[in-house]
């Protein structure tokens, strides 16, 4: 490698350089700011088809290196990794980032403008793809996730998934590093700027139309998370938080919800019911949803959801499927439950949500509602409920989340917030009204066909690139 990079000068490099870690560390992480992600990659773009290979695949990696630093604090101090893990964690996307921008350049130079814009999206699309495949953590960091604020934008995931809206966010600056790049003709940077601005009206008016569409029906829920720990109901410290909760689930029933929901693992109990919950739940016509440590089962501990419902007996339950490894020692389970009655309600817990599995397999029961108890890791709280909020984007179906240290979240199946709450530092709860529709969504139709479509033109886009060329 050359001591400086050629064609610019090296104040220039680390200008660029700088520009773009700037760009990841507020445009990613655990609460991104949605239209600086669309900016991220851009400098290193500008510079790649000016300067050699060696620096411009540098620059993409120490600018992503950089930025995402913003996760260390998370990854060491919160969730307490080894550095080895950290460093995959964060060097991963590194790569990433490397490979897509040398593609870039390979195809620029070679004067294949529109497969050079296209290239970027499409390789990061199909690593992201790759990696959620090969991944205990799923989707976990997903690039689309940094457009939840933008709401026009995510409703493309109802028809392509995750993937499409990640897709977008990187076409953008690879077409306006192509549009700035030098020795590009006028043909070539019409086409780019044509398709470019065809993909994002096109999603944009999309995203307009489907916001417009009306709920069917509402249903008036309550959501509350007291207290840290995951007490014995047989001690007297389990006791007083199971008071505790009978208190604020009244005071919910009071304000007029008909549904309520406490935490993941609220409390560790060996018995099949939690009577206090299931008298409750008699007296004030309710449904009462509890995350249990259940230590009852022949097979092993569960992560559970217990569902008390009034007029019948014993209480609906699931077991988690997702359990977070290093931390949960709990039997994972495998079955999928749906709520007797309306409107048609599924039971999800916290991580299962971070898999496309779990909001596939509620599509197809045609669910309406998920009711998702949850736990975080105090600065994570906006992060994990809007990858939980994007299934039912993806998937159609409204939700119901309450995280102990997170986030109390009522969403519908477009994505929107309609109430919430931080117990990240204190208690909380909320009570809104949740409009509920009938959704079938393409992507629960068709799965991740988007993806598939992106790694088949990847192998394209590498052709082009390395097959012989002829100047």
């Amino acid at each position: 490698m050359a001591s400086k990079p050629d064609g610019v000068a090296l104040p220039v490099w680390l200008t660029a350089t700088a520009l773009s870690a700037l760009a990841w560390w507020f445009g990613s992480g655990l609460q991104p700011v949605w239209w600086v992600a669309w900016l991220a990659p851009l400098p290193v773009l500008w510079l790649a088809p000016r300067v050699r290979a060696p620096w411009a695949a540098l620059a993409a990696f120490v600018a992503y290196a950089v930025g995402g630093l913003n996760l260390w604090a998370y990854a060491h101090t919160y969730i307490g990794l080894p550095l080895p893990v950290i460093v995959l964690f964060i060097g991963v996307p590194c790569l990433m980032l490397m490979l897509c921008v040398l593609l870039f350049r390979r195809l620029l130079l070679r004067g294949h403008a529109l497969a050079a814009a296209l290239a970027v999206p499409t390789m990061w699309v199909a690593a992201e793809y790759i990696y959620n495949l090969l991944s205990p953590h799923g989707t976990f960091f997903n690039i689309s996730y940094t457009q939840m604020d933008a709401l026009a934008i995510i409703q493309l995931a109802a028809v392509t998934g995750i993937w499409g809206a990640g897709f977008l966010v990187l076409f953008l600056p690879a077409a306006l590093g192509v549009l700035t790049a030098p020795k590009i003709t006028t043909r070539n940077r019409a086409w780019v700027g044509a398709v470019v601005a065809v993909f994002i009206a096109a999603t944009v008016a999309y995203g307009g139309w489907r916001l417009q569409a009306p709920a069917t029906a509402t249903m008036r829920v309550g959501l509350v998370s007291l207290g840290h720990g995951q007490p014995a109901l047989s001690e007297a410290r389990g006791q007083a938080l199971e008071a505790r909760y009978v208190d604020a689930l009244n005071r919910l029933a009071s304000a007029g919800a008909r549904t309520v929901l406490i935490p993941e693992t609220s409390f560790s109990t060996a018995d099949a019911s939690i009577p206090a919950f299931a008298e409750l739940a008699k007296q004030r016509e309710l449904t009462i949803g509890a995350g249990v440590d259940f230590k009852g089962d022949l097979q092993g501990r569960r992560n559970m959801l217990m569902v008390f419902q009034p007029g019948v007996m014993s209480p609906a339950t699931y077991s988690k499927h997702h359990v977070l490894i290093g931390l949960e020692d709990h039997t994972p389970g495998d079955s999928y439950t749906m709520l007797e009655g309306t409107p048609r309600t599924g039971l999800a817990i916290c991580k299962d949500l971070d898999f496309h599995d779990t909001g596939s397999a509620y599509a197809t029961r045609h669910a309406q509602l998920l009711l998702v108890p949850a736990s975080d890791f105090v600065v994570d709280g906006w992060l994990h409920s809007r990858m939980a909020i994007m299934r039912g984007v993806e998937s159609g179906f409204a939700m119901a989340r309450t995280a102990r240290s997170g986030r109390l979240t009522l969403s519908d199946d477009r994505g929107r917030v309609v109430a919430e709450a931080s117990s990240e530092k204190q208690d909380a709860e909320l009570v809104g009204d949740l409009p509920l529709r009938e959704t079938q969504t393409l992507y629960a139709r068709w799965g991740d066909w988007f993806a598939w479509l992106d790694l088949i033109a990847l192998g394209g886009w590498l052709l082009l690139a390395f097959m012989p060329h002829r100047r």
